[in-house]
């Protein structure tokens, strides 16, 4: 079974990462000046799909991209989370970037490699693709948690959400990580704090997933939909 955290074995993409994490974080930083820290997420999800109703790549991964601020906020707990979705980011972007008229349709990248039977590859596109969908997965369902169950603490939220999402993926090794990585959640109510900002946080979540939460739908429809990958990306 292929073992999450794919990305750590590519130096090139760790590079990579630590630049997307600083542009994001810049791009958090001026949100919080007004609105929330969802506040760009929600402006760029009005952007993700083509006027024909297709995933446009570039755009998906800036939403993606825009997440890394909120990812911050959660300290030491989500480094990991934070890597892999910053890893699979980059296999993304760097594709896409030596063609983008060729690869402006999110899915366009995984025909191709379907095509030339490179799609199971770890390194693949397909593979970034799947990762990266679950790793939201995860978020959506823990900003859910968020909203959903008051009384809970952050510890909580984040197990009951991995338990949900990634866990059945993961190995031993991966799931122990993340269970001591949890034990580092910040406290609740200063979190929700810091992310408020000047707008209704409360309501920014609710927004951001019932508008990104579908659009994670449609990736997982996609790829299970390719014979030859649905028994690896159904679940």
């Amino acid at each position: 079974m292929f073992y999450n955290w794919s990305y750590f074995s590519d130096p090139d993409d760790q590079e990579r990462e630590v630049e997307i994490g600083t542009a994001a974080a810049a791009s958090g930083s001026r949100s919080e000046m007004e609105g929330t820290v969802f506040t760009p997420c929600l402006e760029g999800i009005k952007h993700v799909k083509s006027h024909q109703g297709e995933m446009l790549t570039n755009q998906f991964l800036d939403v993606c991209k825009l997440i890394l601020p909120v990812i911050d906020k959660f300290g030491a707990a989500m480094a990991l989370v934070k890597s892999d979705i910053g890893g699979n980011i980059s296999r993304l972007e760097n594709k896409y970037s030596t063609n983008p008229s060729k690869y402006n349709i999110l899915y366009s990248m995984v025909q191709e490699e379907v095509h030339e039977n490179t799609a199971k590859g770890s390194s693949s596109c397909t593979n970034g693709l799947l990762w990266l969908t679950r790793a939201m997965d995860f978020l959506v369902e823990l900003f859910r948690n968020l909203l959903d169950h008051p009384d809970w603490a952050m510890s909580q939220a984040c197990s009951d959400s991995y338990a949900k999402t990634l866990k059945k993926w993961h190995g031993w090794l991966a799931s122990s990580t993340f269970s001591m990585a949890m034990k580092l959640a910040p406290d609740r109510k200063k979190f929700m704090d810091v992310m408020g900002g000047t707008g209704d946080i409360n309501a920014d979540i609710q927004a951001f997933c019932a508008n990104f939460a579908p659009l994670l739908v449609e990736n997982h429809t996609f790829l299970i939909s390719i014979k030859h990958l649905s028994n690896i990306c159904a679940g």
